[in-house]
C-alpha cells in the first residue's frame, strides 16, 4: 500500500502531505487516521509511546472519546528528504465543558511507501475561555479560506 505524495519530498509535497494529515485527524475516525502510519510504526505521543496501528486506533479512539468538539489546525514547519517538522494547534473541550487550547510540534518520518513510520509530538494544553475560541468551522474539515496559525498568530 502507498499513500502519496511520497518521499523524496519537495515543498509542495510536503504541505500537501501536512494537510492530508490535518484532514484526516479532524474526520476523529481512529481506524482511518491510522492507515497513514505503517504497521509498526513508532510514536511518542506527550508521555505515551507504543509501537503499531493497533495501538495508534486504541490511543486515538481514548482520545477522541475525551477531546470533544476537536478541530485541528497543522502547519508544516521545516522538510527533508523523508521527514517532515511540523507545528500544530487544536481546540477541544472536556466533559466540564473547559476548552483548552493545545499546542505542539511533531517529527514525521516516512517510509518509501510514504506511511508514516515515526511520530514524536510534543503538546501543551492552555485551559481557554469558550469566549477566546478561535476554530469555529462545523466539524470535519477545515475550510481552505479559514486562516492558518501563522494568519492567527498562534
Amino acid at each position: 500500500m502507498t499513500r502519496p505524495p511520497l518521499p523524496p519530498f519537495t515543498r509542495e509535497t510536503a504541505r500537501l502531505k501536512t494537510r492530508s494529515a490535518e484532514d484526516a485527524w479532524n474526520t476523529r475516525d481512529p481506524h482511518a487516521v491510522s492507515l497513514a502510519y505503517s504497521v509498526d510504526s513508532l510514536w511518542r505521543n506527550r508521555d505515551e509511546h507504543f509501537q503499531g496501528r493497533d495501538r495508534i486506533v486504541a490511543f486515538l479512539a481514548r482520545k477522541w472519546a475525551r477531546e470533544h468538539e476537536y478541530r485541528l489546525i497543522k502547519e508544516m514547519f521545516l522538510f527533508g528528504d523523508n521527514r517532515i517538522a511540523v507545528r500544530f494547534a487544536y481546540e477541544w473541550h472536556d466533559d466540564a465543558g473547559q476548552w483548552f487550547r493545545s499546542l505542539g510540534n511533531e517529527n514525521w518520518e516516512f517510509d518509501s511507501q510514504g506511511l508514516m513510520c515515526r511520530r514524536m509530538a510534543s503538546i501543551n494544553d492552555m485551559a481557554i475561555a469558550g469566549s477566546d475560541r478561535l476554530f469555529f468551522w462545523p466539524q470535519g474539515r477545515r475550510p481552505d479560506d479559514h486562516p492558518s496559525l501563522s494568519a492567527l498568530g498562534l
